[in-house]
């Protein structure tokens, strides 16, 4: 078990650290294209819709270990000044809700991934891109999120264990 936890922890790692390489690489991409523009060269014309890309992949990517380290949006104003059992008995409701958003959200994108290859769908842009590689990170991910949720489900750890005041460091 001690293996299979260490192989999940890694694949969260891993799927936050590509989606901070492709920020980077994102970024690097808008300051050559600029730059070439300012020094009146003619930039790839592929930049504009890779680095789109890389703004979806990179928020699915991440998406995971954000749920992991609580650095997702949600609001716990409600939260805070409910009674223990209250918060405790809306918590696994939240978590459940999110659960099923999550898997939702899986499933389908996986049918469109498998949609997409399977009808060689093209997505059309200045460069022409497989459809399928838009949806590629997103069923995994998603389903990754559903775990992340569970674990706060069954007690592994609590979104609403902190105050504002100590989630904030104010």
């Amino acid at each position: 078990m001690a293996v299979l936890g260490k192989a999940y922890n890694f694949l969260l790692y891993a799927l936050a650290t590509l989606s901070g390489v492709l920020i980077f690489l994102s970024f690097v991409m808008i300051v050559v294209d600029v730059t070439m523009r300012i020094l009146g060269f003619t930039p790839p014309s592929f930049t504009i819709a890779v680095v789109e890309y890389g703004l979806l992949w990179f928020a699915v990517l991440a998406a995971p270990w954000l749920v992991r380290i609580k650095g997702h949006v949600f609001i716990d104003a409600l939260a805070q000044f409910l009674p223990g059992l209250v918060k405790r008995i809306a918590a696994k409701l939240v978590y459940i809700l999110c659960i099923i958003a999550a898997l939702v959200y899986s499933y389908n994108s996986g049918k469109l991934l498998i949609n997409a290859f399977v009808e060689q769908k093209v997505d059309v842009r200045t460069v022409d891109m497989p459809q399928w590689v838009l949806f590629l990170p997103m069923p995994l991910c998603f389903f990754v999120v559903a775990l992340e949720f569970g674990r706060y489900l069954i007690g592994v750890d609590d979104m609403y264990s902190q105050s504002i005041v100590e989630r904030e460091g104010v």
